[in-house]
């Protein structure tokens, strides 16, 4: 499970919600990930993660697997990671579609030449049709893809050496999802190119916001969703693929709708699973903030404020990954008049709570970068009301992520 942690102060509390679930017979692997891109905008180093990652274990006692990622990395940005990080998350999503040399497509075609037909994959409701032209419009479109992720892995071993990290290959970034034919073909590229792939994720349907639920057809994606399940059980067995290769769901913070569906399904399938829930625990800190009350109250609504006014700039690093209605924005005015109980209901991702604005919490959640300009008057308020603070953070992976997720629990 990644759990990213944009200021480097929540490590404890985070992992306090893996032993929790450790204490239940679960036992789940913390991925400390942060992305190029964040670090630019906040002015951390990965080293920062490295460091906050190995205190929080010495200090929990944590005794099981952690790993810290370089999440969403290319060759052009993968160097400074090298030092810190033991799991690289590799995104070749803007190379899809690029073309691969048509030597080389012809050899890949040739390849797989032995799965035209009717593929039949255990799991997958109807037999996939597989034909020459299909083989060549896939490679088409992927194979240059995984080609690059080659290129990125047989970098990352040069200086790590090979089996002392985990690799992920990321194309949830696409434009369209991947058919169950696709991802088979894209798996079989990826063995071709010795990768050992530890997780992979794919582009789904429907729409993975940030910090707010699911939004699209439910049904179609649990099909989906089991049958990309299907889809690396039967690689595995083809491909030579590690028995480890789990899915990777991004953006994967409160999609409280499909818990109970991946539980399900992967329980079924006996299949792992990795989640990145990446900024909630940005979110968790300006919740304990204002329950606080106080001074930091008065923080959180300033903050709004400043975001408020600057929304296009916060707004179009993820214009790809927000929903908001400026219109159902609270104006500055508003929450200023709010309580700390207000807003806390406001922001807190609790939809029975008939003051929770999905609006409101998508523009806190990108606006991260704010408490950065600010950080010496942020980090101290983050200190001076941990009590708050972690028991925010510690409950929300937990009780709203891990438990329906991973032990089956109502949210």
């Amino acid at each position: 499970m990644g759990v990213g942690d944009r200021f480097g102060m929540e490590g404890p509390a985070q992992l306090r919600a893996f032993q929790a679930a450790l204490d239940q017979g679960v036992n789940i692997t913390p991925v400390w990930n942060k992305s190029n891109r964040e670090h630019s905008l906040i002015g951390t180093l990965p080293e920062n993660v490295r460091a906050e990652a190995d205190a929080a274990v010495e200090s929990c006692g944590w005794k099981a697997s952690y790993f810290v990622d370089a999440d969403h990395i290319g060759l052009a940005t993968v160097d400074r990671f090298l030092p810190s990080s033991d799991f690289f998350t590799i995104d070749v999503a803007d190379a899809i579609g690029k073309t691969s040399s048509d030597a080389a497509i012809a050899r890949y075609v040739a390849e797989m030449h032995k799965f035209t037909g009717a593929l039949t994959i255990p799991g997958v409701a109807k037999p996939v049709s597989v034909t020459r032209a299909s083989l060549t419009e896939i490679a088409a479109k992927y194979l240059f893809a995984v080609e690059e992720a080659g290129r990125v892995y047989r970098h990352i071993a040069e200086e790590k050496g090979e089996g002392n990290f985990i690799t992920e290959v990321s194309f949830d970034e696409a434009n369209t999802p991947q058919t169950p034919a696709e991802l088979f073909f894209i798996l079989a590229a990826a063995a071709r190119e010795r990768i050992p792939v530890a997780t992979v994720a794919p582009k789904f349907t429907g729409e993975f916001l940030k910090g707010i639920d699911y939004v699209g057809d439910i049904k179609r994606f649990a099909q989906e969703f089991e049958e990309d399940l299907a889809v690396l059980a039967f690689a595995k067995q083809n491909f030579g693929l590690p028995t480890s290769l789990k899915l990777s769901i991004h953006s994967g913070s409160d999609k409280f709708s499909l818990y109970p569906i991946m539980h399900r399904a992967i329980k079924k399938a006996d299949a792992g699973l990795h989640l990145k829930t990446a900024g909630t625990t940005w979110l968790e800190e300006v919740i304990g903030l204002a329950a606080a009350g106080g001074d930091g109250l008065a923080f959180a609504k300033a903050l709004y404020h400043e975001a408020y006014g600057r929304y296009d700039e916060m707004a179009k690093p993820y214009l790809t990954v927000i929903a908001i209605d400026r219109p159902a924005l609270p104006t500055p005015a508003v929450v200023d008049g709010w309580s700390s109980k207000e807003f806390v209901e406001a922001l807190e991702h609790n939809q029975a709570c008939t003051r929770f604005n999905i609006h409101f919490r998508q523009m806190v959640h990108i606006s991260f970068r704010l408490a950065a300009e600010k950080r010496s008057q942020y980090l101290d308020l983050l200190r001076a009301n941990r009590p708050s603070i972690e028991t925010h953070v510690t409950n929300n992976i937990l009780k709203r992520h891990i438990e329906p997720l991973f032990l089956g629990t109502a949210a």
